[in-house]
């Protein structure tokens, strides 16, 4: 009740507060409740649970653990924008609140266990709130930047067959030019002050209801996120994790409370080792790199007390088998370049993805032999620490964003001044790699000021699609280089560009 009371102060749907920093607490570093009655299982001693929800397993015990004193009351959750709101949750708090989102899920929208739900919203606190809520009622969340275009929303709805979008104000205009091709959309919510025909107010929806939610029991191989990753040809495809691979396996592992910055990590690309220095000398602190991918989350890292080779992406990840393998499937000797891979078989490892949804070409195209091939290459040394070289296909990792060539050719050839094109990464300082274009003319356009085509190729491509894929660089050429069977060069165009050739 009291907790009832706190929450119906709120002056829209949380309290905003002036930044405060200060963590309270006890000064050691302590492995969590939640996480030790996982030890059994860590050290081999206990069989993984059939069941298992993140929500009510995780959450709602660190819930518990709060209610009976056994726990600081620092915040289960604390946002900060960057005009200096903040939100600050308990778990307490977070779990009435997200019992209240699962109602407007279940209740106010109809949706059932299994259905699909993608939302498309800032990282504010509802899309938190929402990827809870769908964890508690056994909805698949569907996660997109908000960068998306029309065409990228539609390509999405359509292939997930969701059933609910949740977006911004801004977006739904984007939605409802395409809403008409997408006949199992059911609901349509919108995360906004005002009001727009045809949507429903997440706000008002979700002021209005009960925290009174039984969370839904599932099995530990049930889906529970969906992402859509590019691939170096055709559409984004439909990374399907399940309850286990995304929401328990990190719990095999063992997270500490840390009451101040000791210890910082790097994901996404790999860091240039002057950085790392440079950061060394500011900070004091060392980074630890961890590399993963959508499909498996972190293969490699650094793990704390690990020694740190500069350039090194660390050591295999627990429960992952990682190799470097040839086109045979054959494991290479330390030291000797080839393609990183993870033992799938005879037993596929938990944290891996279940599979790429409705796509099986694609799922098998990713094993070979007794591996999943990553598509990146690598060496591995003599103490086991990986290395990573660079993608074995066509995509594009600029700050973290993964950019598929396909996408951006197809966005240009539209373009009536573009007879062909060929997209390729090009090294950036900033970003690591961009987007570059190699364009080749029609001939009624030969004469137009190339300085404003190229503005007007980039415009062309952010409104086709995402606005983070625009080509970066243009590069006018009169034709591409093809092998004898008219395949374009992407290789050749790429090494190029990275100095390779």
């Amino acid at each position: 009740m009291k907790l009832l009371l706190k929450l119906q102060k709120l002056k829209l749907l949380w309290t905003l507060k002036l930044p405060n920093r200060t963590f309270h607490g006890h000064p050691r570093l302590l492995s969590s409740d939640v996480y030790s009655q996982y030890e059994s299982i860590r050290q081999g001693k206990q069989e993984i649970p059939k069941y298992f929800n993140f929500a009510s397993d995780v959450l709602d015990k660190w819930s518990e653990i709060e209610k009976a004193g056994k726990r600081p009351s620092n915040p289960a959750f604390w946002w900060i924008n960057g005009e200096g709101e903040e939100v600050k949750w308990s778990f307490e708090e977070l779990g009435f609140l997200s019992r209240k989102v699962a109602n407007v899920l279940t209740k106010e929208c109809g949706l059932q266990k299994g259905d699909k739900l993608i939302l498309i919203l800032p990282r504010i606190p509802e899309w938190w709130l929402v990827k809870v809520a769908c964890m508690r009622a056994g909805i698949v969340v569907i996660p997109g930047t908000s960068q998306l275009s029309a065409k990228d929303i539609l390509y999405r709805l359509q292939a997930s067959k969701a059933a609910c979008i949740i977006t911004t104000g801004k977006l739904a205009p984007a939605v409802d030019s395409v809403a008409s091709q997408c006949q199992l959309l059911k609901t349509k919510l919108m995360v906004s002050k005002g009001s727009r025909e045809g949507w429903q107010n997440f706000t008002e929806l979700y002021q209005n209801q009960s925290a009174d939610h039984s969370c839904i029991k599932t099995r530990i191989q049930d889906p529970m996120m969906i992402f859509f990753t590019s691939g170096t040809t055709g559409s984004p495809k439909m990374t399907q994790h399940s309850q286990g691979s995304l929401g328990f396996r990190p719990l095999l592992s063992e997270r500490y409370k840390f009451m101040s910055l000791k210890y910082c990590m790097s994901g996404g690309e790999p860091l240039n080792p002057e950085v790392m220095e440079q950061w060394k000398s500011h900070t004091g602190l060392d980074i630890h790199e961890v590399y993963g991918q959508t499909e498996m989350g972190v293969i490699c890292s650094v793990s704390k007390g690990m020694k740190i080779k500069p350039g090194s992406m660390g050591k295999a990840a627990p429960l992952y088998d990682v190799q470097i393998i040839d086109k045979n499937a054959n494991i290479l000797p330390p030291g000797q370049q080839g393609e990183i891979a993870i033992r799938s078989k005879p037993i596929r490892p938990l944290g891996f993805f279940s599979e790429y949804l409705d796509n099986p070409k694609k799922t098998a195209e990713s094993e070979r032999g007794d591996f999943y091939v990553t598509g990146d290459r690598g060496t591995m040394d003599e103490e086991g620490y990986f290395q990573f070289i660079g993608r074995d296909d066509d995509i594009i990792i600029s700050s973290g964003y993964r950019i598929g060539p396909f996408e951006v050719e197809s966005a240009l050839i539209e373009h009536p001044a573009v007879v062909e094109t060929a997209v390729v990464s090009s090294p950036d300082p900033l970003r690591g790699e961009v987007v570059k274009a190699f364009v080749v003319l029609s001939p009624t356009f030969s004469s137009t000021d190339l300085k404003s085509l190229t503005r007007d190729l980039q415009d062309h491509v952010k409104k086709t699609t995402a606005p983070y894929k625009y080509p970066r660089k243009v590069e006018f050429v009169k034709e591409l280089p093809k092998t004898v069977t008219g395949k374009i060069k992407r290789n050749e165009l790429r090494d190029k560009e990275w100095g390779r050739i």
